[in-house]
């Protein structure tokens, strides 16, 4: 799935935020489209959920958002709360960004975006699968 063009509402969105972090948005979102390339079973969609930019396979994973967090100067990256893929990148990626675990991973928009870090972080969400307890 090649990249698209990105949608009016997600531009509208962007256009608010500074000019790196909609950088780091454009360039996490190429990492995201390829890591979802390099998996034929992953499709993504891309939409705006709680009015960030989402990113979300069609089948099996979890959804990957950005966001420009302004209280903080810094993009932050949310997983769902329920995942431990917050825990686990602060565990394989100590040092790639500030955690608040168990949703949030922020960077500061003035750092460069930890793009080894970015695709392990997609890897790992687009094909999170929940490991439910034996009854």
């Amino acid at each position: 799935m090649a990249v698209q063009p990105l949608s009016p509402d997600i531009l509208n969105v962007i256009a608010l935020w500074p000019q790196q972090a909609q950088q780091h948005l454009l360039t996490a979102r190429a990492i995201a489209f390829e890591v979802a390339d390099a998996n034929p079973a992953t499709e993504l969609t891309e939409s705006l959920k709680w009015g960030e930019p989402a990113w979300r396979p069609l089948k099996g994973g979890t959804t990957l958002r950005m966001s420009w967090k302004a209280d903080r100067s810094a993009i932050g990256l949310f997983v769902d709360c329920k995942t431990d893929l917050c825990v686990r990148m602060q565990s394989d990626f100590p040092d790639a960004f500030d955690y608040d675990a168990p949703r949030a991973l922020y960077l500061a928009s003035s750092a460069a975006l930890p793009k080894k870090a970015l695709r392990h972080l997609a890897e790992m969400t687009f094909r999170y699968k929940r490991v439910l307890p034996v009854a």
